[in-house]
């Protein structure tokens, strides 16, 4: 953003609250596609293993002798060495070092540390990320919990502390996700390289993908739905505006678990988020990571905010063509100043849209366990209600 349009006093207001919390692993998805992958053991955890690798592509070689080969594992060399997406090849004997030649990842199931930790170490010698099945020791990676609409994929782990509770959570996830999102993805993939040509980056591409998303959720694809996307493009490409947009957001009284999902989804759209003081961090950690945020309450004890430059710094970003949150803590239709700050955007000519929030006053009330309007609490006039 041109400097010219920063208000005067942005730059000591600028702040970095944490844009992560801290996390116990890295969730990383790994292209597996055509590589070697080796499994050690005939058990049905490595069965499972092994048909989830073949899953992404995988040349999965698994190392067990006859006898150590279980019911799931025949099934699984039975129905063939071939599988939708990789191939099975299975060793007559034990792992040796030199399995490890070329491998991306190395999968064991052994019952005692001894072996564990030679397989382990054989592994590391090699340079090969290595995880021994419900040994979390001798674990570099893990395998999560799996919501599969591939291309989309959700996986979800606790750091072994508790299996049952991932599990649970892939269930509920699983109502959530529609079977059809599967189709939106593969088509989103298609036409990718399209919206690129057709659309720069900015507010017409975003505008493109989010009513690519609203579909994604309430509809199934239907045939010429291709075409109709591309004109679309083309609709948005021709009438292109280089202003943004501002929406007031109400935080509710602070717990992230307050929030509407029409607040959510401003916040994940948001380029730049201008909030209170009084805003928790678990409210900014739904944001979108690459929004920029900057603090504009006003606190005793540092230099504060005045309404005139927050007015001005939503019109500069607005005229910049960013999507700004006006983040506030309660209700902005019932406190701060949220009349004054739509009327100087509607005069500037910039789009605006307000969220409501919980108030405080609604949350207090339902905490205690009162109604607002319960007669015996509130304001004799409610009486005559």
């Amino acid at each position: 953003m041109d400097a010219l349009l920063l208000p005067r006093n942005e730059r000591r207001l600028r702040v970095d609250p944490p844009r992560m919390m801290p996390l116990a692993k890295l969730p990383v998805f790994f292209a597996l596609e055509g590589r070697r992958v080796v499994v050690a053991g005939g058990s049905d955890a490595c069965a499972w293993k092994a048909e989830l690798l073949a899953a992404c592509g995988a040349e999965v070689h698994v190392y067990a002798p006859p006898e150590e080969i279980g019911e799931a594992c025949a099934r699984l060399f039975e129905a063939g060495s071939s599988h939708p997406g990789g191939r099975f090849t299975h060793h007559r004997e034990a792992w040796t070092k030199e399995a490890f030649a070329g491998a991306a990842l190395a999968i064991a199931d052994c019952e005692g540390d001894e072996d564990a930790r030679s397989f382990f170490e054989a592994a590391n010698a090699a340079g090969v990320p290595v995880n021994i099945i419900d040994k979390p020791v001798y674990c570099q990676f893990q395998f999560g919990s799996i919501v599969n609409r591939s291309p989309v994929i959700v996986a979800i782990s606790t750091d072994g502390a508790a299996p049952i509770l991932a599990q649970a959570i892939r269930r509920r996830i699983e109502t959530l996700l529609p079977p059809v999102l599967k189709d939106w993805a593969s088509l989103a993939q298609a036409i990718r390289d399209k919206v690129n040509a057709r659309l720069k980056p900015g507010a017409a591409r975003r505008a493109f993908w989010e009513r690519f998303v609203d579909r994604a959720f309430q509809e199934t694809p239907e045939e010429g739905v291709e075409m109709r996307l591309v004109a679309e493009m083309d609709r948005l490409a021709a009438n292109r505006t280089d202003t943004g947009r501002v929406t007031l957001v109400g935080a509710g009284p602070g717990d992230a678990e307050h929030l509407t999902l029409k607040a959510v989804r401003a916040l994940q759209a948001a380029d730049v988020i201008l909030f209170d003081g009084l805003v928790s961090d678990e409210v900014l950690e739904l944001a979108r990571r690459e929004a920029k945020r900057l603090l504009v309450g006003k606190r005793g004890g540092r230099a504060n905010c005045s309404h005139e430059d927050l007015n001005d710094m939503m019109v500069s970003w607005a005229r910049a063509g960013k999507r700004v949150v006006r983040l506030q803590s309660g209700d902005p239709a019932i406190v701060g100043r949220s009349r004054e700050e739509i009327a100087r955007l509607e005069e500037r000519g910039i789009a605006v849209d307000v969220v409501p929030g919980i108030a405080a006053a609604s949350a207090m009330a339902a905490r205690v366990c009162v109604p607002v309007g319960d007669r015996d609490h509130s304001d004799p006039i409610s009486r005559w209600a």
